[in-house]
């Protein structure tokens, strides 16, 4: 029978093996509820810009790491595209790479499949992880759709314990479920905003879009004290080519207008149809002489060659462009107001250029 001592012993025994127990619950709880918070975070993201922003900087402090970036492959520059059109273009993100192909990255991207946890190597990783420095481990999570790789979230320590072959990797790969989802609803949610903001005839953005990046770019002159030039433009005689080539033959015009002018304008500048034969294009921080320039270049290419229609023939088409600016101060705050008087401006300049013969640019009168 075992005595006092051994029985005090066994039984203190047992208490820490309960306490290890019991702390190492405690512990998986607290990595639970890290783990909802952070894929609550991607969940809760309502645009694409703002999931990328989540799964980089966000994931960076929720992990406590050096270095957070993200690949996303995008062979067709439709993500490229669709964070243009909300006026966040992929460069401005520091930590986020755009790539056509995933072949060629990384070693491990041949079958990452679930993620991959080791040591960072500077030849096999420096690709996909671009500017990180004094990196020791790295953990590569896939990010897929319909079994196909679509990137990877790299999670970068300058630990070298921090990812190693011996983790679990169940918390990190039910994240890059979640954020492929994420991921792949934020792209189609995007897709659904552009059409809502898309000119179907032309595919230029429609007048909706321009009101909301009109406020946009207004707020963000008066925030840097800077110049929002706009640039009106109308086809002359339009009406002739629908009475004499019909429809068809007008809307083949819209369409080559729009690419014409668009071969011209930076990818910068706001650029949509506003309704029937008008454009309108808004140049940030520009100033007039910059857009008379602009201005003069579109209405040349405009009328350069005719414009084939849909029977075989051709028509020389010319514009005319009326162009107006305005700077808001510090204080102002209807920028709506501001802005119903910029476009009326440039549509007060492009009547006046109508009057003089058509063909031509009119700045507004100062």
């Amino acid at each position: 029978m075992p005595s006092v001592d051994e029985l005090m012993a066994e039984l203190e025994a047992t208490r820490r093996r309960l306490d290890e127990v019991t702390s190492k619950v405690a512990s998986n709880d607290e990595k639970m509820r890290q783990t909802h918070r952070r894929e609550l975070r991607l969940l809760q993201a309502e645009t694409l810009d703002a999931l990328i922003f989540a799964l980089t900087e966000g994931l960076r402090v929720s992990y406590g790491l050096e270095h957070v970036n993200l690949v996303l492959c995008d062979p067709d520059h439709d993500i490229r595209h669709l964070l243009l059109a909300n006026g966040t273009p992929a460069e401005d993100f520091g930590h986020l790479l755009m790539v056509e192909a995933m072949t060629g990255l990384a070693p491990q991207y041949i079958s990452l499949r679930r993620p991959w946890l080791g040591a960072f190597a500077h030849c096999d990783h420096q690709l996909i992880c671009p500017g990180a420095g004094g990196i020791k481990s790295i953990a590569l999570i896939p990010l897929t759709h319909r079994q196909k790789l679509l990137g990877s979230i790299n999670l970068c320590s300058a630990d070298p314990q921090r990812f190693t072959p011996a983790h679990a990797t169940d918390f990190l790969a039910h994240l890059g479920v979640i954020a492929s989802f994420c991921v792949e609803n934020a792209i189609n949610r995007a897709r659904l905003m552009r059409s809502g903001f898309t000119d179907v005839l032309t595919g230029w953005h429609n007048r909706r879009y321009l009101t909301v990046r009109l406020g946009e770019e207004l707020a963000r002159a008066r925030r840097d004290c800077a110049r929002l030039v706009c640039l009106m433009l109308d086809i002359d005689h339009f009406k002739r080519v629908n009475d004499n080539w019909g429809h068809a033959a007008g809307d083949a015009v819209l369409r080559e207008i729009a690419q014409r002018i668009e071969s011209q304008v930076r990818a910068s500048d706001v650029a949509a149809r506003y309704g029937g034969e008008e454009f309108v294009v808004l140049l940030p921080g520009t100033d007039v002489g910059s857009a008379l320039l602009l201005a003069e270049r579109i209405r040349k290419s405009v009328s350069a060659t005719p414009i084939d229609l849909p029977n075989g023939e051709g028509v020389t088409i010319t514009a005319s462009i009326g162009i107006s600016e305005v700077q808001p101060a510090p204080e102002a705050e209807d920028l709506k107001t501001i802005g119903d008087s910029l476009i009326a401006r440039a549509d007060v300049a492009l009547y006046a250029a109508k009057a003089a013969g058509r063909d031509r640019v009119i700045v507004e009168a100062a």
